[in-house]
């Protein structure tokens, strides 16, 4: 298997439904009396939440399920990822990044490698997604709040932030970006049902996020 650096058909994927999943372990208790008859216990057995979309819904025309036939033969179905684009969860802030959005670390003087990462929510139990597909050009940078536009580089395959000089010790790091969420087919079959000549239903192109 691989991984193929190609979107999905953007116009496709905008019209698609999907977002993150969990896997929670859901215990009623029975016994103990009656003050804990009924309570519940809850175990997270995933520390990562897993994106789970289906492509059929922005399929809207022939053309459209042509483009996602000749898609999924390259990628051999399920065999290798490719990049999704989520309509919703796209960028590190807001439409248009800035350099600030996002803390993805702290200089410590010898340290030159940041991933890059998105936090949900604040102070009460924020949890920091790894973004590790940003889109080629989107990333911005800076150092204690200040943008640095030279001396760094990022890996569009991994989100790997690399300065050629550590960031001094107490340094905290930023950054903004657009990103992609790296997927793959979650099925070996297309199951086309042509309704007319210019349209086709698709019932479920499922897809799955690939974690790092």
């Amino acid at each position: 298997m691989a991984f193929h650096h190609v979107r999905f058909p953007l116009d496709i994927a905008l019209g698609a439904r999907g977002g993150p999943e969990r896997r929670t372990d859901v215990v009623t208790l029975a016994g103990g009396g009656e003050q804990r008859n009924g309570r519940e216990q809850r175990n997270g057995r995933w520390a990562q939440s897993r994106r789970r979309y289906n492509a059929g819904y922005g399929v809207k025309s022939r053309a459209d399920m042509q483009a996602v036939l000749a898609f999924f033969e390259e990628r051999r179905g399920r065999l290798h990822g490719f990049l999704w684009r989520d309509g919703i969860d796209y960028s590190s802030g807001g439409k248009a990044p800035t350099p600030i959005d996002q803390a993805i670390g702290t200089g410590d003087g010898t340290r030159t490698g940041f991933q890059l990462t998105k936090t949900y929510g604040a102070a009460f139990d924020p949890y920091v997604r790894m973004i590790a597909k940003p889109v080629t050009g989107s990333v911005l940078v800076a150092v204690d709040g200040v943008e640095v536009t030279t001396g760094w580089s990022v890996d569009v395959t991994t989100g790997i932030v690399g300065f050629a000089e550590a960031p001094e010790e107490g340094a905290e790091v930023t950054a903004g970006f657009l990103f992609d969420v790296p997927v793959r087919f979650d099925t070996d079959r297309l199951d086309i049902e042509w309704s007319n000549f210019d349209a086709a239903e698709a019932p479920s192109i499922p897809l799955v996020e690939i974690l790092p």
